[in-house]
C-alpha cells in the first residue's frame, strides 16, 4: 500500500504546462488553471507555461524544446487527447516518447471510471519518457486534470511516497543518452 515516508525530505519538481486548444487563450485556460495551482500548492514550480492549437508537428516540435531544456523536469498538457479529428496531443507526444508509461493511461481509466462510468473510454491520456524528462498528456477538463494530478502525479511526483516515485528515478532517466 502507499504511503508518506515522512523522514524524507520533499524534493520540488520544475513543470512546464501546455495547453492544447484551437479556441482558449490563457484568461480562459481553466484546466491549465488547474495544474498550475496544483503544482504550485504541492510546493513544486512551474517553469513554463504556454496555449498552442492542436497543430500536431508543432505540439511536438514545443514538446521537444521543453524537453531539451535541463530547467524543465515534467512537461503537463491538456487537451487535444479525445477522439476528432483535431485531437492530436496523444500522437504528438508518442513523436516524441522515447519510452511510454503504459501504465498511466489504464489507471487514469480506472479513476475516470470511478467519476464518469464509462464515458472514461474516451480518453486517450497517455505519459511517457524523452531526453530524462517526463511527459504527460491529459484530457482538457478541468475535472480530468483534477483526477489525474489529485489520484496519481501529486503521489508520483513526491519523493517521499512509498514504495517508489518518479522523483527518485529522474537521475537513471537519461542514463542511456550517456553510455558510449
Amino acid at each position: 500500500m502507499s504511503r508518506l515516508d515522512e523522514t524524507k525530505p520533499f524534493m520540488p519538481v520544475r513543470f512546464a504546462v501546455l495547453t492544447v486548444s484551437d479556441t482558449r487563450d490563457l484568461s480562459g485556460d481553466k484546466s491549465g488553471d488547474t495544474l498550475v495551482g496544483r503544482i504550485e500548492e504541492a510546493g513544486h514550480t512551474l517553469v513554463a507555461r504556454d496555449i498552442l492549437r492542436d497543430e500536431r508537428a508543432e505540439i511536438a516540435e514545443r514538446l521537444r524544446l521543453w524537453c531539451a531544456d535541463p530547467d524543465i523536469d515534467a512537461i503537463l498538457t491538456t487537451g487535444g487527447t479525445g477522439l476528432t479529428g483535431r485531437d492530436v496531443t496523444v500522437e504528438a507526444h508518442r513523436d516524441v516518447y522515447e519510452k511510454e508509461i503504459d501504465a498511466f493511461g489504464t489507471v487514469f481509466t480506472m479513476i475516470s471510471m470511478q467519476k464518469i462510468g464509462t464515458s472514461a473510454i474516451q480518453s486517450r491520456a497517455c505519459a511517457g519518457v524523452a531526453q530524462g524528462t517526463y511527459l504527460f498528456a491529459l484530457p482538457g477538463s478541468p475535472g480530468a486534470c483534477k483526477d489525474a494530478w489529485d489520484e496519481i502525479l501529486a503521489r508520483q511526483f513526491d519523493y517521499r511516497h512509498r514504495p517508489c516515485n518518479f522523483v527518485e528515478i529522474f537521475p537513471r532517466l537519461d542514463e542511456h543518452l550517456r553510455r558510449k
